[in-house]
């Protein structure tokens, strides 16, 4: 499964593909952070809703076990399926996002319409629609891929989808997911060969208005003066932050230790879910912090390295569907550690696989899915090279009887 087999020499039909092992391995290091700190961070939360000690936990166990079934099957099924349907699968995501806004079926909740009200669960549209964006733009860059890399209108079109969406988006309002879908755009649409110039006078304008989408809101306007300065107003405007910090400030080093940090004891708000890396420091200090990261850094770095690969031999889809998933993680996570660290302000972004969560864990394992699906197809595509460089061998060896053992023996080595 993962290319690990002996060096016995088989014969082979065609070229084997392998899925990246240190990407699982960062995967499940991941959702194991995230079992054990919703487990730690909940307790206090569901007892206070009078749910049980361990409801969230169970909660997260049975969407996260739905998710690793969602990315086995993700995980089966050729990209080119994916590729064919994007844009079906575009407008369908489309449909999602207006669909939040129709009465009964969208739901309202804390003041906004993300989700869809299924009777028996409720589910974020927008976290689909990461992933079908990431598809989308993948197929774009293939098709497109001379029109992008030399003209400045070859990159209108999926600018101008990232902007319908960022558009429906603020509507609901998710200013946080709005501003994540145009940077995994723009940054796909760079690796994917545009040219510096081109992005910089398109992003110009851009600037102005998201800078008016910021301000427009008093809450917005609100979470970025309490970014700047949250113990001006520590019982209002500035409680998470402040919590937040001073949660992580009492880790120090290497935490006050599993299980007993003070302030998700009612104090931190969404302490399993938004806020669980200020959990993770204090209960595990600096020393825990960094381990999340490091495992975060393992993750997109497979994702990248994979991606090169895929464009390197060739499988371009693989390779730009590799980049944008790795790019929508690694900017999550960069965004939620930012604001629990106090270096950005304020934003409704979960840690990917590690927060507690329902639409997020199963479309984050949906992604991973889709994402060790890229590195099967591209390291398939470099064994079929392999195999075609040995080709010239095993032909002098039919040449040569005398010699077919020797070659056939280093063919297989």
């Amino acid at each position: 499964m993962f290319g690990l087999g002996n060096s016995q020499a088989i014969k082979r039909t065609g070229p084997r593909g392998s899925y990246d092992l240190w990407l699982i391995l960062g995967l499940v290091g991941l959702a194991s952070v995230g079992v054990v700190m919703v487990a730690s961070s909940s307790i206090a939360v569901a007892d206070a809703d009078h749910l049980g000690a361990f409801y969230y936990l169970k909660k997260h166990l049975a969407y996260l076990t739905l998710g690793v079934i969602l990315a086995g099957v993700a995980m089966r099924v050729e990209l080119k399926l994916l590729e064919k349907y994007s844009v079906p699968l575009l407008l369908a995501a489309l449909c999602m996002l207006l669909a939040v806004f129709v009465p009964h079926l969208g739901m309202r909740i804390n003041g906004a319409r993300r989700w869809l009200n299924f009777i028996v669960t409720s589910f974020q549209p927008v976290e689909a629609v990461k992933l079908i964006l990431v598809v989308y733009v993948a197929s774009f860059l293939v098709r497109h891929r001379e029109s992008v890399e030399n003209t400045f209108w070859g990159l209108l079109r999926p600018i101008i989808v990232a902007g319908v969406i960022v558009l429906l988006l603020l509507a609901q309002p998710d200013f946080g997911s709005a501003t994540l879908v145009i940077a995994v755009t723009i940054g796909m649409v760079w690796l994917g060969g545009a040219r510096p110039v081109f992005l910089f006078g398109m992003g110009l304008p851009l600037m102005p208005l998201l800078a008016i989408a910021a301000t427009s809101e008093s809450y917005r306007m609100k979470r970025l003066t309490s970014f700047m300065n949250p113990w001006k107003d520590p019982f209002n405007d500035g409680f998470q932050l402040t919590q937040s910090l001073m949660a992580i400030g009492r880790g120090e080093w290497t935490g006050v230790g599993l299980g007993s940090s003070v302030l998700k004891l009612s104090y931190l708000p969404e302490a399993h879910t938004d806020f669980i890396l200020a959990v993770i420091g204090e209960e595990l200090g600096l020393a825990g912090v960094i381990g999340v990261m490091a495992l975060f850094a393992l993750v997109i770095s497979r994702g990248l390295v994979m991606g090169l690969r895929g464009v390197e031999v060739g499988q371009r889809f693989a390779g730009y569907v590799a980049f944008g998933i790795s790019l929508m993680i690694g900017l999550q996570a960069l965004v939620s550690i930012g604001v629990n660290l106090g270096a950005l302000p304020t934003k409704g972004l979960t840690l990917p696989l590690i927060s507690s969560g329902g639409s997020s864990v199963l479309l984050t394992c949906a992604m991973a899915g889709v994402l060790l699906r890229a590195t099967y197809e591209i390291n398939r595509a470099l064994d079929a090279r392999q195999m075609a460089t040995r080709m010239p061998a095993l032909a002098v060896a039919d040449a040569n009887p005398a010699n077919a053992p020797r070659e056939r023996e280093a063919v297989a080595a």
